[in-house]
C-alpha cells in the first residue's frame, strides 16, 4: 500500500512565504514524476507545478518566478515553496505522484489528502 502525506499549509501574510511537502510511503518500487494542483472554493483543480524524474520542471503562468518545486528522491519527497504569496494563491493544495508499487505492472496516479494554504490581504 502506498500513502502520501502533505505538509506545510497554514495561514500566511500577502507577500509572505510558506513551503509545503509531500512524503510517499509504502512498498515503492519507483516514482516518476511529482506535482502539486490547488483547488480554490467554486473553481476547478489546477495544476500549479510539475517535477518529471529527470528534474524538468514546468509551472502555471500565474506562479512563475514565485513557485519553486523540488524533489528529494531519497526521501520520497516533494517540496513546494512559495514566495511573494498572494491572496489569490488561497487554496487546498494536494499533492500528485506517480508511483510503481512492488508487485504491480504499471504506475498509478496517488494524490494527498490536500492541506490549506490561506493568504491574507
Amino acid at each position: 500500500q502506498v500513502q502520501l502525506v502533505e505538509s506545510g499549509g497554514g495561514l500566511v501574510q500577502a507577500g509572505g512565504s510558506l513551503r509545503l511537502a509531500c512524503t510517499a510511503s509504502g512498498r515503492i518500487f519507483s516514482i516518476r514524476a511529482m506535482g502539486w494542483y490547488r483547488q480554490a472554493p467554486g473553481k476547478q483543480r489546477e495544476l500549479v507545478a510539475r517535477i518529471s524524474s529527470s528534474g524538468s520542471t514546468n509551472y502555471v503562468d500565474s506562479v512563475k518566478g514565485r513557485f519553486t518545486i523540488s524533489r528529494d528522491n531519497a526521501k520520497n519527497t516533494v517540496y513546494l515553496q512559495m514566495n511573494s504569496l498572494k491572496p489569490e494563491d488561497t487554496a487546498v493544495y494536494y499533492c500528485n505522484v506517480d508511483i510503481l508499487a512492488y508487485g504491480s505492472s504499471a504506475y498509478t496516479n496517488y494524490w494527498g489528502q490536500g492541506t490549506q494554504v490561506t493568504v491574507s490581504s
